[in-house]
This record gives C-alpha cells, structure tokens and sequence, in this order.
C-alpha cells in the first residue's frame, strides 16, 4: 500500500496541483487542497476497483474535493459579502487579488486567465483538463464523469466563448488607444 501511494504521489502530485490550481488561483488553497485529496486517496485506495485508470480516478477525487472547497469559499463569500455591504453600503471591493504567478506573465496571458473566469466551472475544468494537463478526450470525461460527446460540446463552447471575450477585450483596447472610449 505505501509503495502503491508513494508512486501515486511521485507522478502525479505535480500535475494534480496544477489542476488544483488553475481552479482556485491560490497557491496556498491548492496545496491545501492537493494533501486533502491524497488523504482520501489513502483513505479510499483499498476500495479502488480500476475501472478507470489511476489518473482520471486521482483527477476525478480531486475535481470533486475542489468544487467542495469552492462552494465553501462561496458561502464564505456571501457571508462576508453580507456584513461588508451591512458596514459600507455604498462600498463594494473586491477582496480577491490575482495570485502573484499571474501578475508576473505577460498581458496575453493575464487576458486569457480573466476570460477564462468568466467561463462557467464546467468549461473551466474542461480546458484546464485539455489544454493544461492534455488529457484526451476519453480521458476527460472519465474524470468528470461526463460522455465524450458532452466533454467535445462543452470545449468547443467554451473555446467560442473564450474567443469572444478576448476579441471583445482587444476591441476595447483598440478603441481605448484611439480615443473613442
């Protein structure tokens, strides 16, 4: 068993975090994150049938306890949000700074992360399995449970979706360098 956990964490640890990350876009809450999701792992190890490959089942736990941590943020949040507004009702801020990564690289890339937020979680995850971690199709859809067809719909929504808001976001800064804005 902690030959089989050992190896689970050297290979894919690194990119588990990465998953974790391009979610929550805080470098503490994915390392947070990632030690919860092993831990369940060890938990739930004896348990795992291999009807899917070790990978989609780590990605599958971890999209789940993600989304969990996230709802609770969320709740969090309103919460927070509730009493702000309660103190400051003409004060609205907001309270999440980009993560310093995100600051560092180049203004391309920050555009495509902003636009990236405003996709919804589904799309979100579907990219990141995609493109970031390069999950296949089939892949995909296993972790998230969804079919193929539904992994293939919603990337392509969500490309569109993407291209819209960054060619909208260039327009705007086209008009701003003219002036007209």
């Amino acid at each position: 068993m902690k030959d089989s956990f050992d190896r689970l964490y050297e290979e894919y640890h690194h990119s588990l975090f990465q998953f974790i990350y391009y979610m929550v876009r805080n470098r503490e809450a994915a390392e947070d994150i990632v030690q919860e999701v092993y831990i369940k792992v060890l938990k739930a190890y004896e348990a795992f049938e291999g009807k899917s490959s070790e990978k989609t089942w780590l990605y599958s736990i971890a999209r789940h306890v993600t989304i969990d941590w996230i709802r609770k943020q969320n709740r969090r949040k309103k919460k927070l949000l509730f009493f702000t507004l309660s103190e400051n009702e003409n004060e609205l801020v907001d309270q999440q700074s980009l993560p310093e990564e995100l600051v560092s690289q180049k203004e391309s890339v920050k555009e495509l992360y902003h636009a990236l937020k405003k996709c919804t979680i589904q799309q979100q995850q579907v990219l990141i399995l995609r493109y970031i971690q390069s999950l296949s199709i089939a892949e995909t859809a296993a972790v998230l449970g969804w079919t193929e067809s539904k992994v293939k719909t919603t990337q392509h929504r969500a490309i569109k979706g993407l291209k819209g808001l960054l060619d909208q976001t260039s327009g705007l800064e086209e008009e701003w360098k003219d002036g007209i804005v």
